[in-house]
């Protein structure tokens, strides 16, 4: 691996930040995100930046990048790069985002990691180099014509942090930057992390919930209230060995991942999550609901009539596939759990979307049991929305990508309210109402019930998820990372949440690569290989106006978009 991405430019001059008084309060939201926030970071200084979910740690980060618009929330007192407000000094920090899809922009590989270092108008020689060597940093070990629509959520975040080692930032605020990674790859981006600050100096802040992995690489560590119980501002600063050893329990205690202070895990058989099933029958346990023989997946759109083809050994016409994932059997069975790991781009997140029936498969099949289907047919592919509903619920990877309405508690309502029309009954207003008040009150989420779901935290939003899929009562549930961005207090709530519905004999199936998670829930696992490796391709045709971006296109001097990859 490449430990220095630095060859190819010269070192970027650190950023120091400061923050005076600073609050922030997201517009159509009661309470500030951060209040009375008074902070200084030297050129240079390597802080990990803690708090309990929904403490406004994410909010700081897009502050300090310059991505938080004025107009559009209410905000005071100062926050400050090289002594600037910072929505004026966009380009100096480059931020990796909770969510790694959204900073993608071009279609393949190199052409993504290049957009940063043309938009800052590196010089165009200078620009390929600093792309291979940002990719071997962070071993996404994939020709340069990749198109970036096939990679997997890890390599997302693996490509997201390629881009801003690229742009060598004066300020590198990560948020999340390991949270979907396998074990292998969070060492890896760690470790390129840490190369690159040793070969540039540039000021680094990172989010991350457990300290254990970042502990080796900081040498400062910043804890924020959680604003909910009316503390605001900083809790504790200072030196990280320091801190975890003369405040680690009360650390611990308000939900930081503490080394030496895990949380207590939820026993089967001790919970409950509270409401009885719907569709037709009732649960058995250890009945089988869900089978797939011989089952290949893929992302790419594969009709039916293609699959019979395969099945049957007939040559199909058209182009072939990329298989993601093939040779899977697996039955899922009411009351038991199935964990789905393995490394980064295996193909677990296509599994999952295939046996939810949001996925054609590629080659094999995906039956329901008459205990499952009902009357709505073996196959789930075939399903509508609303027989799918109340039968296998699926949280996706990106929280963002399944929430239909302006508020938490509409988004709680939407499903069981839409299960109950496509039954021909009206819900009920009074049970409904119960059901939403439970999650709300199970997953800390009452405080936000009437806030706009698109401006939770990361780990708030991720909760939420979880409770719309909770909210129609599914006999199928499938989640992808569902401990994605969550501190200890709120991963043991939402581990007893889903102890107790295997407890009610649902069937949970979990993609993950949290092995406490997967200990807990018990059950079955399903590991799936590593993808082949693949050599690297050519390097696309540098482009022609990467010297002068401006020419072709006239926002590209704009640092903004650069700034925030």
């Amino acid at each position: 691996m490449n430990t220095a991405p630095q060859r190819s430019g010269s070192a970027p001059r650190p950023a120091a930040v400061e923050a005076r008084g600073w609050g922030w309060r997201h517009g159509g939201r009661r309470a500030a995100a951060v209040d009375g926030l008074d902070l200084r970071i030297e050129p240079g200084e390597r802080v990990l930046l803690l708090g309990p979910s929904g403490a406004g740690k994410s909010t700081v980060l897009h502050g300090l990048a310059g991505l938080l618009d004025p107009q559009d929330a209410e905000s005071r007192g100062a926050l400050l790069v090289d002594g600037v407000p910072a929505l004026e000094a966009r380009g100096r920090a480059g931020l990796l985002q909770q969510d790694p899809e959204a900073q993608i922009v071009l279609s393949r590989l190199g052409d993504d990691v290049a957009f940063g270092p043309e938009n800052l108008a590196v010089p165009r020689e200078l620009i390929w180099p600093r792309v291979r060597d940002a990719l071997d940093a962070v071993g996404l070990a994939l020709p340069l014509d990749h198109p970036t629509g096939a990679l997997s959520g890890g390599q997302q975040q693996r490509l997201g942090l390629a881009g801003l080692l690229a742009m060598a930032p004066g300020l590198l605020l990560l948020d999340e930057p390991t949270a979907n990674l396998d074990p292998a790859g969070v060492l890896q981006v760690r470790d390129a992390v840490a190369a690159a600050l040793d070969a540039t100096g540039s000021t680094l802040v990172v989010v991350e919930h457990r300290v254990a992995v970042w502990a080796p690489v900081v040498d400062r560590v910043v804890v924020l209230a959680a604003g909910t119980d009316g503390r605001t501002g900083v809790t504790h600063d200072g030196p990280i060995d320091r801190i975890l050893a003369e405040h680690g329990a009360d650390l611990a205690a308000a939900g930081i991942w503490v080394p030496g202070h895990e949380p207590e895990l939820p026993r089967r058989g001790l919970t409950g999550a509270g409401s009885g099933g719907t569709g037709p029958g009732e649960m058995l346990p250890g009945e089988t609901l869900l089978t797939a023989r011989d089952l290949a997946v893929s992302r790419q759109a594969a009709d039916r009539r293609s699959g019979r083809r395969r099945r049957a050994g007939r040559p199909d016409p058209r182009p072939a596939i990329d298989i993601a994932a093939d040779g899977i059997d697996v039955s899922l069975a009411a009351g038991r759990a199935l964990s789905v790991t393995g490394p980064n781009g295996a193909g677990k997140s296509t599994l999952a979307l295939t046996l939810a029936g949001l996925l054609p498969p590629a080659a094999g099949e995906v039956t329901a049991t008459p205990a499952l289907a009902g009357a709505a047919g073996a196959e789930p592919i075939h399903w509508d929305a609303g027989e799918l509903i109340g039968r296998i619920g699926t949280v996706f990877q990106e929280p963002e990508h399944q929430f239909v309405t302006t508020t938490v508690r509409d988004e709680l309502a939407f499903g069981p309210r839409h299960a109950a029309g496509r039954a021909g009954r009206a819900p009920s207003g009074s049970a409904l109402d119960a059901r939403v008040d439970e999650l709300l009150e199970r997953l800390r989420l009452s405080h936000l019930a009437a806030a706009n779901p698109f401006t939770l935290s990361g780990g708030e939003k991720r909760r939420l998820s979880v409770a719309t899929v909770l909210a129609a009562s599914p006999r199928v549930v499938v989640l992808d990372e569902p401990t994605f961005g969550q501190d200890a207090v709120t991963w043991r709530q939402l581990a007893e949440l889903l102890t107790g519905l295997l407890d009610e004999g649902r069937a949970v199936v979990s993609v993950t690569h949290d092995e406490a998670f997967t200990a807990v829930l018990g059950g079955d696992r399903l590991e799936l290989p590593g993808p082949t490796a693949r050599p690297p391709g050519p390097t696309p045709s540098p482009n022609p106006t990467a010297a002068n971006p401006t020419a072709a296109n006239p926002t590209a001097a704009d640092p903004t978009r650069a700034g925030t990859r």
